[in-house]
């Protein structure tokens, strides 16, 4: 196994972990501006429409999809900078 791959294995947990707080922050902001609410509906929310429901539930998964892309990416160059190989 390459040793980049090897340094970036560690620093990809650390980095999950990361996505996920960073997204759900994210979202939870995003959700405020655009639904007008401070909490998302939850797909068995009985008082919220369907509309309403996978309209936040797009949202937050583009929102986690960029950030975990952002995220790869930032853990990808530091571990090439650091080693001089692109991991992958």
């Amino acid at each position: 196994m390459k040793a980049s791959k090897i340094a970036y294995k560690p620093v990809g947990l650390l980095m999950g972990a990361v996505t996920g707080a960073v997204a759900g922050a994210l979202f939870k902001q995003a959700w405020k501006l655009i639904g007008h609410d401070d909490d998302a509906p939850d797909a068995t929310d009985a008082d919220r429409q369907w509309k309403e429901v996978l309209v936040a539930a797009a949202l937050q998964g583009a929102i986690y999809a960029a950030v975990k892309a952002a995220v790869d990416r930032s853990g990808a160059t530091a571990v090439h900078r650091l080693t001089g190989t692109w991991p992958g």
